[in-house]
């Protein structure tokens, strides 16, 4: 209804609750009383109840307090951005913090809701469209940029394979050379001995005859040839060839072939890190002891605890929206969410992994003699699993695809182990794809190539032995900067891309931190495992 509206019959038009003037354009939010302007005045003398006056159009915008149930908020605890009433604004909670008028803030919010709206639609919402729309070019531009160095390298190969052959076939062709050689030097040897034994063989007969013989003068006639072929024909002496092959050098080889150029993906650093992170939220959960909290989208929390069977999904307001208990009656251990925004989590007693759907759950994926602990979902729609033998003998990352294996990780380039324990193991995927795991166990943050080559260990030294470095819980920001929590140090370690430290996050009261995730915008959730609480800290500025 307008008040305004001619057409509308004069008791439908609002009225000053005082005078009776038309179309009052002030409102008393707490006492519930349209006001003119020349009212306000005396409206404001009543000194037996409290009073907030708004413009009519904005009129009943003050809220009940949550805490409060017969207050009204007329202040915005600008520290923790919640609208709070008067008694609020007096308690130990807000005493120091600071307030604005709930008006106010109003008016601020809207003008820049109202510029974000332009800023969306007229530039950044089209920005993001024109990005998207040049994905699929780049994507080509990729595609036939990497067809050209694999067919570069083929070439190479052909290259070398017919320099190999080459090579091989002048080889050959000597031995066949020296082949010839000897076997002729050999017929030389045969046909000068078969002349030989002719000539022996007619000699043998002559003497037989002339044995038999009285003819003197054939006798006397008779000259020995003995001494003649005492020796055998000439013998030739050869010292035989042989081929030394040489040993294979890979350095030769590569080198020979070629070399590629790294790739290298930098992500710009625009925003600096605070150097003293800001508390902005404190959630208290139900759980006694809170293992990981997963920030979902629209400021809402899921979170899994080793104090009961139930997954729980709360607002930034510390309200519980949802329950789902697990579906083996097990303590869920891990959480994350697939591409389709659904929630799986581990249950390592039930050695399976599982998908919560509505208020139920079903069993993606049943292990045989290995348990799951820790798990993340990837860029590409997989998912990764940390999980050990059940003897803690071995322990390995394994990449499934729906439930099907397509990968395992658990070795270096020398046979030796990557991973020392998984119940004491988160991982996440990097913006780099690297898989990034917090091995607490071995007091390291161990760092492979999507391809399960090790990148590096990141391990930090700097305290006494018997409180170490161990990192439990891990995640990326935008940045690919890497996130681990440091259980027995009460901190946060934050890490760039290739293990180089950058800072910690301290002194925000944490308590046993464990799990980490992080939302668009890079504020960073904190589950304490010591409090049950969840803390949103601004770590950026």
């Amino acid at each position: 209804m307008d008040p305004m509206d001619p057409q509308q019959s004069p008791q439908d038009v609002i009225r000053c609750n005082l005078c009776e003037t038309p179309a009052p354009p002030k409102h008393c939010d707490i006492c519930n009383m349209h006001l003119c302007e020349a009212c306000v005045r005396e409206h404001l003398t009543d000194k037996s109840n409290e009073h907030y006056i708004v413009p009519f159009k904005l009129r009943s915008i003050t809220p009940k307090c949550r805490k409060h149930s017969t207050k009204k908020c007329t202040e915005h605890c600008t520290t923790c951005n919640i609208p709070v009433c008067p008694l609020c604004v007096a308690s130990s909670e807000h005493k120091q913090h600071k307030t604005e008028d709930i008006l106010k803030m109003y008016g601020t919010k809207r003008e820049l809701m109202q510029k974000d709206l332009q800023d969306l639609e007229k530039s950044i919402y089209p920005d993001h469209q024109e990005a998207a729309r040049n994905i699929p070019v780049q994507k080509a531009d990729v595609n036939q940029l990497y067809q050209k160095l694999r067919t570069a390298l083929d070439k190479q190969r052909e290259a070398l394979h017919t320099e190999i052959d080459t090579i091989i076939q002048g080889i050959k062709s000597e031995i066949d050379d020296m082949d010839a050689k000897h076997k002729a030097a050999l017929d030389q040897q045969e046909v000068a001995i078969t002349n030989s034994i002719t000539e022996i063989t007619q000699i043998i007969l002559d003497l037989e005859r002339l044995l038999e013989t009285t003819d003197v003068y054939l006798v006397s006639e008779y000259t020995s040839r003995t001494v003649e072929f005492m020796n055998l024909p000439a013998q030739f002496q050869v010292t035989l060839p042989t081929f030394t092959p040489m040993e294979i050098n890979q350095e030769q080889i590569q080198q020979q072939t070629g070399s590629l150029s790294k790739l290298v993906i930098t992500y710009p650093q625009v925003r600096l890190l605070l150097d003293k992170p800001r508390i902005c939220t404190n959630i208290q959960t139900e759980y006694n002891r809170l293992l990981n909290v997963l920030y979902l989208s629209h400021s809402k929390l899921w979170t899994c605890g080793s104090s009961d069977n139930i997954l729980r999904l709360y607002n930034l307001r510390g309200e519980l929206l949802r329950s789902v208990e697990t579906k083996s009656g097990n303590e869920p251990w891990n959480i994350a969410l697939t591409q389709s925004r659904k929630l799986v989590y581990t249950d390592p007693k039930d050695r399976s992994i599982n998908q919560v759907n509505g208020t139920s759950t079903n069993r993606l994926i049943r292990l045989q003699g290995w348990r799951p602990w820790g798990l993340c979902s990837t860029s590409s729609g997989d998912l990764l699993v940390i999980m050990d033998s059940g003897d803690r003998e071995q322990s390995k990352v394994v990449r499934y695809c729906g439930s099907t294996e397509t990968n395992s990780i658990q070795w270096d380039d020398r046979g030796r182990p990557l991973y020392k324990s998984s119940d004491f193991s988160y991982l996440c995927e990097n913006r780099n794809l690297d898989i990034c795991l917090a091995d607490g166990d071995a007091r390291a943050v161990v760092v492979v190539s999507a391809a399960g080559k090790l990148r590096f260990r990141y391990t930090d030294t700097s305290y006494i032995p018997w409180r170490s470095f161990c990192p439990v819980g891990i995640t990326t920001d935008s940045r690919a900067n890497i996130l681990t929590s440091d259980r027995d140090n009460q901190r946060i370690h934050i890490i760039d891309q290739d293990g180089h430290f950058l800072r910690y996050i301290h002194k925000c009261g944490l308590k046993i931190p464990r799990g980490l995730s992080v939302d668009s915008t890079n504020n960073l959730f904190v589950a304490d495992w010591g409090t049950g609480k969840v803390k949103k800290i601004q770590y950026y500025n």
